[in-house]
Order: C-alpha cells, then structure tokens, then sequence
C-alpha cells in the first residue's frame, strides 16, 4: 500500500505543474567527447529491411509468433482527428507508446526465445536534425518466446461500462462544451447516419459483445450523474445477447457525468464472484467515455486511486474514448496503472475492425512490473521514449507496468520497441553496459534477464538495424508535436513576436508537458505559427529521408500531417 500511494503521490506531483516547456526543459546535451556506441560484438554496415507496415497492416506472410507492446495508449487517433476537424490537439494528444503501437518494428530477435520476456538490445548514434548535435540511443526490443499456437487469452469476467452523460448526445466531432464543429458525418464513407458520440459508443459496446466466448462472462453498466446496471454478472453463453445487444443501442444520453460512480459500480460486480481468480480469468472493466467528468469524485488523484485499487485486486481497465473532445490528459494519467490501456474511436466501423483484428491483444496482459537495471561506468539514461512510465526512469533504472501481448510476423513486432536516449557520462572509450531485466509473469512467476552490451566507436549516422532508425524517427516526431501543441496555446494570447522552444541550438527539446486543471475540454482552433511552419519545412525533408531510408511507406500519413502544418 506504500507502494501503490508514493506512485500516486508522484503522478499527482507530475499533473499539476504547469510550467513553459522551454524554461523547464533540459539544457541541450554536450558534445560527447569520445565516439559513439554501436551494436554489440563488431560494427556492421546498417542492415535493410523487407518494407514494414502501418497500424492498417501487419508484415507479409511468415512465421507467427508472439510479441509485446508497453500499456498506456495504444493510438494517437485523438490527435489524427483533432488536426483533421481543424482543432489544436493537446500535447497528451501525441504519447510515444501510442504512436509507437500504429507501426511495427524490427525487434532484432536472432533465436528462438525461451523466456516469456526475451528483450534484444541495439543501438544507434545519430545528429540531431536541428542542432545537429550527436545523439546516442538503445532500443529494447519487446520479444517473447511465446508462439502464436501457444497463445490464448484467458477466460474473461467484463464489465463494460458505458457513458451516458450529456456530453455524449453531441456530435462526434464536435466540442460539447463550446460547441463548435464543423456540420459533416463522421461516418459517412461507412453508408450510415450516426453523428453523435453516444451512438459511436453504443456501436462499439457491440462490436465488443461479438468477440465474448460462451464461457466469458460480462456485465454492463451506464453512468451519468450516477450508476445503472443493464446487465448483471453472468455467461454469455445463458444470455440473450441479441437483446442485450438491443438495449445497448436503445441507450440514450443526458446529465451529468459521474466517472467515479461508474469505476465504483464496476468493481462491486468482482465482489461475489468465484470466478475472480486471475490464474483462470482475466478480470477487465472497459469504459467507453469521452473522459469528462463534472460531478462526484472527479478529481486525478481520486480516479487514480479507485483504478490502483482494483489493479491491486487483479482488476485491470481498458478505456475507449469517445469524440475530439476525448480528455486524453485525464485518460493518459490514469493509464499509467498496473494493467491498463487506453484507445480512441473514429467510427463504429473503424473500431469493429479495429477489434476483430485484435481483442485478444487489448485484454491481455502478459508481463507486469518490468523493471530494467542499467550498470555503466560510461553511459546514463537520459530519456525513456514508448514507455507511459518514462518519467519514472532515471539514469540507473527504467520501469514498465505492464507488457501486452501483440501481433508479431518476421521478425516485426506492432508497438514493440522501447528506445532508451542515453548520455555519455565517461571519456574511456567502449564503455560496457551491464542490463539485467526482472519481471512478473500474469500468474505471479519471477523471472528475468541480464545481457551486457559493449560499446563501439562509431559515427553518425549509424543504426544497428531499421527498428531502432524508425524509433528515433517518430520518437523526434512526437516531440516535434508536442512542443507545437504546448508552445502554441501557451503563447496565442501574446500579440508580440515570441521563439519556439525549438530552434537551431538547441535542437527538438523533450519538453515537460503542461496539464490544465479542468477535464471539461474546449476547443482552440488549429495554429501554426511562421516560425513552427518554418520548423515543419525543415523537419519534412529530414522525415522525408528517414522513411526512404527506412523504406517504410505507411509513415506517408506522418509526412503528410507534416507538410499539412507547414502549409496551414
């Protein structure tokens, strides 16, 4: 329990400062004074890859194994659609874990693992395309030795918890509490007439009732300014879901929006259920909202707490949000716990395909309490990026909640790298690294790792293989975004000239990101000011290069959101 409370206390300490991403972030990193590292045992031209592929895709036919892909966000969906209705996303709109998840990644596995968690280490040096000052990185490569024949997910105890409240009656790509949007059907390359928020999330509680077994079991419950339960406890295979099914479109929306009474309510249906052990079950709640909630306990800390609670009874959550006012600053918080995830919904058929493709992964945790212990005289760790844990790293230590199953074909793996930004901290050259891994199984089993990596001397550019070189690509890109996001709404009231936090000496800055105190999102009109239309300019040619290089077509939807913004 002091555990679970120093964790909150440090994640509350973290969403109140509102500090300028310029003033607080890192000075620019020093010139190393000796070469940079490179892969272990002898350096080797950079290796091509076979093309990798997108979120819409998975790599060509082959062998079908298990990989691992971190918690947290598993799309930047919100931020996709945001920029498309012409509205200025949040900075917690773009996390590395979830852009990380709409790609696949060359993990560098070269045997057959034998260990549920087989991490593989690579490196890479490289200048920044700003400052051009050198940069140093490691990949960890989220392998597993779990086959694709040996992988089932356990029987599930669901709740679905739907919101009803008001702000779910407006349309979905609207912002309820401003009312601005543009008058257009969202799903309207899908034939149907379904504008509102409400809709979309009855759909998609469907989509999800379609992929339950008869041996499942599942409840559903609605909150608005309180609780109701639709549907208690009990197999899917008694039931008859095509009237529950029924009753879930008949929802309706109106009040207040009470989060707290809806996790509260979903955790009472595990209190008598023999079922509950997670040795047999999975136990999952899966909240379909747009996460803006105006009544009971609304605060960060208090939904934070209730989600630890039931984590630490086995009790994990997945959230689903809803419409371009999703609050993905209150979700990306709260997601940071044991077991969770979090994905956003464009339209009912995007998201049915969406979890035909990939129930089985969104429910199933694998590995817990990933902790990485990194041992050099040499080197530190300056920044975790893939990891909704990342600023608990520090230069020693590197800490994960949780490792989900996912989809892995060749040798690529969705969402399953982890890149590590490392700083030279000694002279002596070919410093070691010693990185000794220990994690939790699903059912409670210890177990780990330990490699040591020698370091090469080498210049830049040089990646040890693709996975890392597109790692470092959208790592750069997703701090591009979020300093333009932070740095415009922190300067649009100004009418005097003012310098983006990006700039050519100091090159793309991890910026320490600012939180608002009210969940009750509104919109701000997309911005581009001259100068980050100059950055983006600049920033398309060096993207340009790297996908080339990468030869990775699917990171085509970046460049074109890069060159939209320079344009705007």
């Amino acid at each position: 329990m002091k555990n679970l409370s120093t964790a909150i206390l440090v994640l509350m300490l973290a969403g109140i400062m509102l500090l300028s991403a310029c003033s607080a972030a890192p000075p620019p990193a020093q010139q190393p004074v000796t070469a940079p590292p490179a892969a272990t045992a002898a350096p080797s031209a950079p290796r091509s890859e076979q093309p990798s592929f997108g979120s819409s895709s998975a790599p060509g036919a082959g062998s079908y194994s298990i990989g691992l892909s971190a918690g947290g966000a598993k799309d930047i969906a919100n931020f996709r659609e945001n920029i498309r209705n012409n509205y200025l996303p949040l900075p917690s709109d773009v996390t590395y874990e979830g852009l990380f998840y709409d790609y696949y990644f060359e993990t560098g596995a070269v045997a057959p693992a034998n260990k549920l968690f087989s991490p593989a280490y690579h490196s890479a040096v490289t200048r920044d395309p700003f400052s051009e000052q050198t940069e140093y990185y490691l990949s960890i490569g989220l392998n597993s030795g779990l086959q694709q024949s040996d992988f089932q997910r356990k029987k599930l105890n669901l709740v679905i918890v739907l919101d009803n409240s008001g702000s779910m009656n407006e349309a979905y790509n609207q912002y309820y509490y401003d009312g601005t949007g543009k008058n257009i059907d969202t799903y309207a390359e899908e034939g149907i007439n379904r504008l509102t928020k409400m809709q979309s999330a009855a759909e998609s509680v469907v989509s999800i009732l379609n992929q339950l077994r008869n041996d499942d079991q599942v409840s559903i419950l609605t909150f608005n300014s309180s609780a109701s339960l639709l549907k208690p406890m009990g197999l899917v295979g008694r039931a008859n879901m095509r009237d529950v099914k029924n009753r879930v479109l008949d929802i309706t929306a109106g009040g207040g929006t009470s989060l707290s009474a809806g996790l509260d309510l979903a955790a009472r249906q595990f209190n008598n259920l023999r079922e509950v052990d997670g040795y047999e079950y999975e136990n999952r709640i899966i909240i379909l909202t747009d996460a803006q909630p105006n009544t009971g306990d609304y605060s960060g800390s208090g939904l934070l707490e209730m989600t630890a609670q039931n984590a630490a009874n086995r009790i994990y959550t997945t959230f689903i949000g809803i419409g371009v006012d999703f609050n993905s600053q209150l979700i990306e918080q709260i997601t940071k716990i044991k077991g969770a995830n979090y994905y956003s919904v464009h339209s009912p058929g995007e998201f049915r395909n969406r979890v035909e493709e990939e129930f089985e992964y969104m429910v199933t945790p694998l590995v817990f309490n990933l902790e990485l212990n990194f041992a050099s005289e040499g080197w530190r760790i300056e920044k975790v990026f893939g990891s909704p844990e990342a600023n608990e790293a520090t230069g020693k230590l590197m800490y994960i909640n949780t490792l989900f199953a996912s989809k892995s074909e060749n040798g690529q793996t969705r969402g399953g790298l982890v890149l590590l930004k490392l700083k030279k901290t000694s002279s002596a050259a070919n410093e070691s690294i010693t990185l000794r891994t220990s994690y939790e199984d699903r059912n409670g089993r210890i177990d780990g790792d330990k490699q040591v990596v020698y370091l090469e001397t080498l210049q830049p550019e040089y990646f040890d293989n693709n996975g890392i070189r597109k790692g470092v690509l959208l790592s750069r890109y997703a701090a591009l975004l979020k300093n333009w996001t932070q740095d415009e709404r922190q300067n649009m009231h100004l009418s005097a000239p003012w310098e983006p936090c990006i700039n050519d000496d100091k090159g793309i800055i991890i910026p320490i990101e600012v939180v608002f105190s009210q969940w009750e999102r509104q919109s701000l009109p997309l911005t581009v000011s001259a100068n980050y239309s100059r950055i983006f300019r600049d920033f398309s040619d060096y993207f340009e290069s790297e996908m080339d290089a990468i030869r990775d077509n699917t990171l085509g939807q970046e460049l074109d959101i890069i060159n939209m913004l320079s344009r705007y």
